[in-house]
C-alpha cells in the first residue's frame, strides 16, 4: 500500500514541475492504469483522509473513486458495497467545508453508487439526515442534491439497463420531489442563512426543474418563487435568481395546466421593467432582465396573442431589451420576435399593438447596424463580430417583413435615407445602415413590387459614392436581381453602376461588384444577351486590372448569359472567351525566356476563368455547336506540350487538371479521339511530378467513359493504370501513408472506378497487388475520406460474383479475376484484419463499423480456417489500453463459434461487442486522470 501511495505522488509531481511531452504522457498513462487496478480503491481512500497528502492527490483521489464508481463496481464484493457507500459518505462529512473540486467529486461518486445500489433504500433521506441538521455541512447537503438529478440524466456510462434506471431514478428522485421543495423552501428563510447557502437553493431547485422533478404547481403553495424574484434586489443572488426564475417560467409552459402559477409570475416579471431604467448603467443587470422577458415571452406567446391588453407590457419590456446599446444583450429577445413574428403570421388579424411593436424594432434594428463614427476605435475581432452580428439583425428585420409586409419596411427604409439625403451634414452611418437593412429584407421581396421597390432603384443614382455606401448599394443590386429581371428597364443603368465599382480603389466594393454582375447575368441572362459584346470589350480592358477573385465572378456572369443564347451563337460565344483564355497558355508556351512565378500564377488565373465558364455552361448536349467541333483538339494540342513543361509546378497541375475535368463533361463522346493521349499525358506526369490530381482525373475518364469497348482507349487504361500503380509503389517506399494521403485517396478512387468499368484491365495486371497493398496502408490513416474509400476498395474487392458466381459456366473472365483476387487476400489478409481490428479499435470513424462488420463477414465465408489462424496474432497486437485482454478473448471465442456453425449474424454481434467494449476503455482514458 505504502510503495502505491508513493508511485501515485511520484506520477502527480510531474504535473506540478512543467515537464516535456513524453514525461507527461508516460505520468497520465500510469495514473489512468492505476485508475482502472483493484487497489485503487484502497489506496485513494488512503490518500483522501490522509491530512499530509498534498491537494492534488486529494483531488486525484476523489476523481478515482468517481471514475471507478462509474466503471468498476463490479472489482467490488458486493458484501462490501455499503461498506463504499459509508466511506464515501465519511470522506463527504471531511470535505464539507470544501475545496469545491473534491466536494463534487465525492457527490458524483455517491450519486452514482446511489443509481447501483438497491438495497440502499432511501439514499435522499439518509444524506438529508447526515447533513441536513447542521447548518455547517448544509452545503454539503445542497452540493449532492443539485447533483444528484444530473449525474442520473447524463451519465450514460453508469451500468444499469433502461428498467434498472427507471426504477432506481423513481426512488431517488420522483419520490423525494417535494421533500426536496420543502427543504428548499425551509433553506432559503432559514434564520441566519447566508447568501451562498440561498445561491445553492436556487441552482439545486434549477437542477430539479431540469430534470422534471419539481413541477411549477408544486412551487406555487411555497415562498420560492417570491422569494426568486425578491432577490432580485440582492447583487450577491441576482444570477442565480435570474436563472432559477426562467426555470420556473419554462416549467409552466403548458399554459392551461399551469394557469394559477402564471398568475403568479407574470404580474411579478411585468412588475419588473422599471427596473430597466433603474439598472440601464449596469449591462449585466439588463442581461438578466433580459432572459427573464424573453424568456416570458416565448413561453406566454399564445396568451400574448389573446390577451393582448394584459400581457402586452411584456413584450414592450423585450422592445426595450432590444433598443439597449449593448449589442451583446441585444440577441436574447432575437428568438421571441422571430416566433412572434411566426405566430402573427397565422392569424386573420392582428392587433396595431403588435404592428406599432414590429415598427420601432425594425427603427431599432436599423440603429443598431449603424458602424461607429470612428471605425479605428473597433479592432480587426471586433469588426468581424460586428459584421457577423449585422447579418442575425438582417434575419430579424425579416421577422419585420413578415408582420408588417416587405413594401412597408422598404418604404420606411427609403424614407429614412431620404431624409439623410436631404440632411447637409448627415452621416454616410445614416444611409448605409438602412441600404443594409433593405438588402436583408430583399429575400421577401416581391417580385412584382411596384410601390417601393422602384423607389429604391431610382434612389441609387443619388446616393453618396463613399465606398461603404456603394458596397451596401450594389449588395442591394445582387440581391434583387429576380425583381430587375422583371423589370428590365433598370439593367442598362445597374450594369453601369456595376461597371463603375470595378474602378473603385476599394478591394470590397470591387468584390461586391463581381458578386452584383453574377447575380444580374444569372437572374437576367435572356435580357444581357445582346450586351454580350460589352461584356467582351469590359473583360479585355478592365482584366488586367481586376483581381482574380473578381475576374471569376465576372467570367462566372459571362458564362450565364452565354447559357440564354441559341446553341451556335452560345457557341461561337464560349469559343472566343476560351480562345482568349488559352492565348495566355500558349503565349508562355512560346516566350523565349523562362517562365516566371508571375507568369505561372497568370496562366493559372486563365485556366481558373475557364473552369469557371464550364462549369457554368456544363454541356451543349450530345450534338455540339459547329464552331465547337474541333475544339477539343485545339484546346488539347496547346494543353499537351503546357503540361509537359510545366504539369509538376502544383498550383498549373492543379488548374489544368480542373479544366480538363469540365472538358470532359462539355465536350462529351466528342473528346473521345484525344482521350488516348489525355492518358498518356496523365501517366507521365504522375511519375514525373507524383502530384495526386493527375490520378483524380484518371479515376474521371475511367468513370466516364470506362464502358467504351474502343481498343486504343482500354489500351490507354490500361498503361494508365500501371505506371500510376509503379509510381504509387515507389513512393509508399519512400514515403509514409501520412505524408501522402491525397496520393493514395485519388489513386484509390481510380482503383474503385476500375472495379465498376474495367475489373478486366484490373484483376489480371500486376498491378492489382499494388492497388491492395496501397488500400491497406489507407486504412492507416486518419482521414475519414481515405479511410472510407479503402474499405469500400476492399469491400467491392471481396464481394466481386467472380468469387461467388453462381452460374454454369461462369462468366468467361470470371475465373480469371477470381484467380487474381485470392492468392492477393491469402497473403495480406493478416495485415488486413490486423488494419481492421486496430482501426475498429482505434481511430476508425464511427460510421465505419457496418462496413467492416460486412469485410469479416465475407473474410469468414471465404477464408474461415485462415481467419482463425490470423485472428489471435492480430489481437495480441492490439493494445490493452484500446482492447481489454477479456474483450480480446470473447471476441475471438465469438468469432470462432460464428464460423463453426457458419452464422454470418454472429459474425456481426462479435465485432459490434468488441467495438462497444473498446469504445467504453478509451472514453475512460480520454478523461485524464486530472480531469474534473
Amino acid at each position: 500500500m505504502m510503495a502505491s501511495i508513493q508511485d501515485v505522488l511520484s506520477a502527480l509531481d510531474v504535473f506540478s514541475r512543467a515537464p516535456d511531452k513524453p514525461a507527461l504522457e508516460t505520468a497520465n498513462t500510469w495514473l489512468q492504469d492505476f485508475q482502472h487496478s483493484s487497489e485503487a480503491w484502497a489506496t485513494c481512500n488512503v490518500l483522501l483522509l490522509s491530512p499530509d497528502a498534498p491537494p492534488a492527490a486529494k483531488l486525484f483521489a476523489a476523481q478515482t473513486f468517481r471514475s471507478k464508481v462509474t466503471y468498476d463496481l463490479n472489482q467490488v464484493d458486493s458484501s462490501n458495497l455499503l461498506g463504499l457507500r459509508d466511506t464515501l459518505v465519511t470522506a463527504l462529512e471531511r470535505y464539507y467545508q470544501g475545496p469545491k473540486t473534491i466536494m463534487v467529486q465525492l457527490c458524483l461518486a455517491i450519486s452514482g453508487l446511489a443509481l447501483q445500489l438497491p438495497i440502499w433504500q432511501n439514499p435522499v433521506q439518509d444524506m438529508i439526515d447526515t447533513f441536513g441538521r447542521n447548518p455547517a455541512t448544509v452545503p454539503a447537503l445542497l452540493q449532492f442534491l443539485t447533483l444528484l438529478p444530473e449525474e442520473l440524466n447524463s451519465n450514460t456510462k453508469i451500468p444499469v439497463t433502461d428498467e434498472e434506471y427507471k426504477e432506481r431514478a423513481n426512488v431517488l428522485l420522483t419520490a423525494n420531489a417535494q421533500k426536496v421543495v420543502e427543504l428548499l423552501s425551509m433553506y432559503i428563510q432559514a434564520p441566519g442563512v447566508t447568501f451562498p447557502v440561498q445561491s445553492q437553493v436556487f441552482h439545486c431547485l434549477s437542477s430539479w426543474l431540469a430534470a422534471g422533478e419539481i413541477t411549477a404547481d408544486s412551487l406555487a403553495q411555497t415562498p420560492l418563487i417570491n422569494f426568486a424574484f425578491d432577490a432580485l434586489a440582492s447583487d450577491e443572488l441576482f444570477d442565480s435568481a435570474v436563472s432559477t426564475i426562467c426555470d420556473i417560467i419554462h416549467e409552466t409552459q403548458e399554459i392551461d395546466e399551469n394557469m394559477h402559477v402564471i398568475e403568479i409570475v407574470v404580474p411579478r416579471v411585468i412588475a419588473l421593467r422599471p427596473k430597466l431604467t433603474e439598472f440601464k448603467d449596469d449591462p449585466e443587470k439588463i442581461r438578466g432582465l433580459a432572459r427573464i422577458f424573453a424568456e416570458a415571452g416565448e413561453t406566454y406567446r399564445s396568451l400574448l396573442l389573446h390577451h393582448t391588453e394584459n400581457f402586452f407590457p411584456i413584450v414592450e419590456a423585450i422592445g426595450e431589451c432590444s433598443a439597449y446599446p449593448d449589442l451583446d444583450i441585444v440577441p436574447i429577445t432575437f428568438h421571441f420576435w422571430m416566433r412572434l413574428a411566426q405566430s402573427i403570421g397565422k392569424k386573420l388579424s392582428v392587433s396595431s399593438l403588435f404592428l406599432d411593436a414590429y415598427k420601432a424594432l425594425m427603427a431599432v434594428v436599423i440603429r443598431h447596424l449603424h458602424f461607429p463614427a470612428d471605425l479605428t476605435s473597433l479592432s480587426g475581432q471586433e469588426a468581424d463580430n460586428f459584421r457577423q452580428f449585422r447579418h442575425v439583425m438582417g434575419d430579424t428585420l425579416k421577422d419585420c417583413c413578415y408582420v408588417l409586409g416587405a413594401d412597408v419596411c422598404l418604404l420606411a427604409t427609403y424614407e429614412m435615407i431620404t431624409t439623410a439625403l436631404a440632411q447637409p451634414n448627415a452621416s454616410w452611418q445614416d444611409i448605409e445602415a438602412p441600404l443594409f437593412s433593405m438588402r436583408s429584407m430583399g429575400a421577401e421581396v416581391d417580385a412584382n413590387d411596384d410601390k417601393a421597390v422602384p423607389k429604391i432603384m431610382d434612389l441609387i443614382p443619388r446616393l453618396p459614392s463613399h465606398p461603404r455606401v456603394r458596397y451596401a448599394a450594389l449588395l442591394i443590386i445582387s440581391r434583387y436581381t429576380e425583381w430587375i429581371n422583371k423589370h428590365p428597364a433598370y439593367i442598362p443603368y445597374q450594369l453601369q453602376y456595376v461597371s463603375a465599382g470595378f474602378e473603385d480603389s476599394d478591394e470590397e466594393v470591387n468584390a461586391a461588384a463581381g458578386q452584383a454582375l453574377k447575380y444580374l447575368c444569372q437572374d437576367c441572362k435572356q435580357h444581357l444577351v445582346d450586351f454580350l459584346p460589352q461584356l467582351h470589350s469590359f473583360v479585355g480592358t478592365m482584366g488586367s486590372k481586376l483581381s482574380q477573385d473578381d475576374k471569376i465572378q465576372v467570367y462566372e456572369a459571362i458564362a450565364y448569359v452565354i447559357t440564354a443564347m441559341p446553341m451556335e451563337k452560345a457557341g461561337q460565344s464560349m469559343r472566343t472567351f476560351a480562345l482568349d483564355l488559352l492565348a495566355e497558355v500558349h503565349a508562355l508556351l512560346v516566350k523565349p525566356t523562362p517562365a516566371t512565378e508571375q507568369d505561372l500564377k497568370k496562366v493559372a488565373a486563365a485556366l481558373e476563368n475557364l473552369e469557371v465558364m464550364l462549369g457554368v455552361i456544363e454541356t451543349f448536349g450530345e450534338q455540339l455547336p459547329t464552331s465547337c467541333q474541333n475544339t477539343c483538339e485545339e484546346a488539347w494540342s496547346v494543353f499537351d506540350p503546357f503540361l509537359a513543361q510545366y504539369g509538376s509546378e502544383f498550383h498549373i497541375c492543379e488548374r489544368a487538371t480542373r479544366v480538363i475535368r469540365q472538358g470532359i463533361v462539355f465536350f462529351g463522346k466528342a473528346c473521345l479521339p484525344v482521350l488516348p493521349s489525355v492518358l498518356n499525358r496523365m501517366g507521365s506526369a504522375f511519375e514525373t511530378s507524383g502530384l495526386s490530381s493527375y490520378l483524380w482525373i484518371v479515376g474521371k475518364i475511367i468513370g466516364r467513359f470506362g464502358n467504351e469497348e474502343n481498343p486504343t482507349l482500354r489500351a490507354a487504361f490500361k498503361d494508365a493504370y500501371e505506371r500510376c500503380s509503379n509510381k504509387v509503389l515507389q513512393v509508399l517506399q519512400e514515403k509514409s501513408p501520412g505524408q501522402i494521403p491525397d496520393v493514395i485517396e485519388d489513386y484509390i478512387q481510380m482503383v474503385l472506378q476500375m472495379i465498376s468499368f474495367a475489373p478486366d484491365i484490373l484483376f489480371p495486371s500486376p498491378a492489382f497487388p499494388v492497388a491492395f497493398r496501397a488500400a491497406l496502408a489507407a486504412l492507416t490513416l486518419v482521414q475519414a475520406d481515405v479511410v472510407f474509400a479503402a474499405l469500400d476498395m476492399i469491400h467491392n474487392v471481396l464481394y466481386h460474383d467472380c468469387l461467388t458466381a453462381s452460374s454454369t459456366p461462369p462468366p468467361p473472365k470470371f475465373p480469371i479475376y477470381a484467380a487474381a483476387i485470392k492468392p492477393v487476400v491469402e497473403q495480406e489478409g493478416m495485415a488486413l484484419t490486423g488494419y481492421l481490428l486496430a482501426g475498429l479499435t482505434g481511430d476508425f470513424p464511427e460510421e465505419s463499423t457496418s462496413i467492416v462488420i460486412a469485410i469479416f463477414r465475407r473474410l469468414a465465408t471465404l477464408y474461415p480456417t485462415q481467419l482463425m489462424i490470423w485472428l489471435p496474432v492480430v489481437l495480441q497486437q492490439l493494445p490493452a489500453t484500446s482492447t481489454p485482454d477479456q474483450a480480446k478473448a470473447s471476441f475471438l471465442s465469438d468469432m470462432g463459434r460464428a464460423i463453426s456453425i457458419k452464422e454470418e449474424e454472429k459474425v456481426k454481434y462479435a465485432i459490434i461487442s468488441l467495438h462497444r467494449a473498446s469504445r467504453k476503455a478509451r472514453e475512460r482514458r480520454r478523461v485524464g486522470p486530472m480531469d474534473n
